[in-house]
């Protein structure tokens, strides 16, 4: 097994480098009599009260976002188009900042399962977007505000990404200049990521 990671992981890192560091990490979920996972392949940083496009803008503090004050290492679930999204909270207590996890390229022994949980989606469909990367983990809203440190959804140390590379986050229109931040960060060339064209994709993604 790989050397799950531990509250330390998250100290004297700011969230964005939060979300280049956890690129090729392996994201677990123990559920019933299974475990699945999958590399994360895709995150976006959100930077909490300065960030026009995140929940927590101006330290809005709802029923909804209470858990992103909380402690790093936090799980932040909400739904959005009957899908569920994951997150992780990246910042000391007080301080609401995440990271979305994007897309996931699946481990092998989770394929047939993540499969049936997609109600037989195959291929990169099967975890090339936020939503889909929960539902083929079995995720729900049930996992909010767990941690990664003492429940059944956890993080390992994985793999190493050849190339990292930082765009414009998706789906974030009319929020200013957040719309145009780079903060969402990619294993290049991975055919899991979201909205990937043919002819991103490469052979070379991890070293």
């Amino acid at each position: 097994m790989n050397a799950k990671i531990t509250p330390t992981f998250f100290e004297n890192r700011t969230t964005i480098e939060l979300a280049r560091d956890i690129i090729g990490m392996r994201l677990v979920h123990e559920i019933g009599n299974y475990t699945l996972s999958g590399y994360i392949v895709e995150t976006e940083a959100y930077l909490g009260a300065t960030d026009m496009a995140a929940h927590s803008f101006k330290n809005l503090r709802t029923k909804r976002t209470e858990v992103m004050f909380g402690t790093p290492g936090t799980i932040y679930t909400y739904q959005m188009h009957q899908q569920v999204l994951l997150n992780f909270i990246t910042m000391r207590e007080g301080i609401p900042e995440a990271v979305l996890i994007r897309a996931l390229e699946p481990t092998k022994e989770s394929i047939e399962q993540m499969e049936q949980n997609r109600f037989l989606k195959t291929s990169f469909e099967l975890t090339n977007g936020p939503g889909k990367l929960t539902q083929a983990l079995g995720l729900s809203m049930q996992d909010y505000g767990k941690t990664l440190f003492d429940s059944n959804i956890w993080l390992e140390r994985a793999k190493v990404p050849h190339i990292i590379e930082a765009t414009n986050r998706i789906g974030v229109p009319n929020k200013g200049i957040a719309t145009h931040y780079p903060l969402r960060f990619t294993a290049k060339g991975s055919p899991y990521i979201s909205a990937q064209r043919k002819r991103q994709i490469s052979d070379y993604i991890w070293e």
